[in-house]
């Protein structure tokens, strides 16, 4: 029996404790699908939880709030696989927009759209 593949989230508290309610969370004695970033988590964590759930097979979706994927939008850059994907979600406290996003602006650019 095939088994579906994890949707991983990388996100502000409110936004990880919503996916985890939903039925997201996944957790095994070596590893989460899951990373909260508070203020005092440093930048090599959450580029390291990325990169760690860019790499595992069980993992189709990564959901990442858009402030924090500004933060290692030099890591995003250089990602280039199809899956697991990579989408950048809204947070409470900073509302979505769409000319930040790496996705939508490579959209833009194969429809023929400037920037």
């Amino acid at each position: 029996m095939d088994v579906g593949k994890l949707v991983a989230v990388i996100g502000d508290e409110d936004t990880v404790t919503g996916f985890l309610l939903a039925g997201v969370g996944h957790r095994t004695a070596d590893s989460t699908n899951f990373l909260i970033v508070k203020q005092d988590t440093k930048l090599s964590q959450v580029e390291e939880a990325f990169l760690n759930f860019s790499q595992r097979d069980d993992v189709g979706i990564i959901l990442i709030n858009q402030h924090i994927a500004n933060d290692i939008r030099h890591v995003l850059k250089d990602y280039n696989q199809t899956i697991p994907t990579v989408l950048e979600i809204p947070s409470k406290e900073h509302p979505y927009d769409p000319e930040q996003d790496y996705i939508m602006q490579r959209v833009n650019m194969y429809l023929g759209g400037g920037n």
